[in-house]
């Protein structure tokens, strides 16, 4: 019994350390959409991770956007690789999203699909920090 403790109570050490890791997990910048773009923090959500809007910019600067502090990038779950699936939000239309997501380093490529996932809309965001 104490070998089994021992033995889950390492893997949940492990499990965290390697989520904390996440290539995905940062403040990322996405691309202009409706005359605005945002910076994303992407963190840890369970077994998988998750975007929330943390600051919002237009042609005037930052600003304080009714969106702020939505989660715009749901439940993505690594799929190895530095590929992801869960959903999307897109406030411009407020409509959710089959998503799909690959990260490359400082590089993040974020697709909003329907029809099962064959028509895809994309960004590349970069990472902030």
């Amino acid at each position: 019994m104490k070998t089994r403790i021992i033995a889950i109570a390492a893997a949940l050490a492990f499990g965290g350390a390697a989520q904390a890791q996440d290539a995905a997990v940062g403040v990322w910048q996405t691309e202009v959409d409706d005359g605005a773009y945002a910076h994303v923090t992407v963190a840890p959500c369970g077994a998988a991770v998750c975007g929330t809007i943390s600051r919002t910019f237009n042609g005037s600067g930052e600003y304080q956007s009714p969106n702020l502090g939505r989660q715009i990038v749901i439940d993505m779950v690594p799929q190895g690789g530095g590929a992801y699936e869960g959903q999307v939000w897109r406030p411009s239309n407020n409509k959710m999203y089959i998503g799909k997501m690959d990260v490359s380093g400082n590089a993040l490529r974020l697709r909003g699909c329907v029809a099962g996932g064959l028509i895809c809309a994309s960004q590349n965001w970069t990472r902030v920090n």
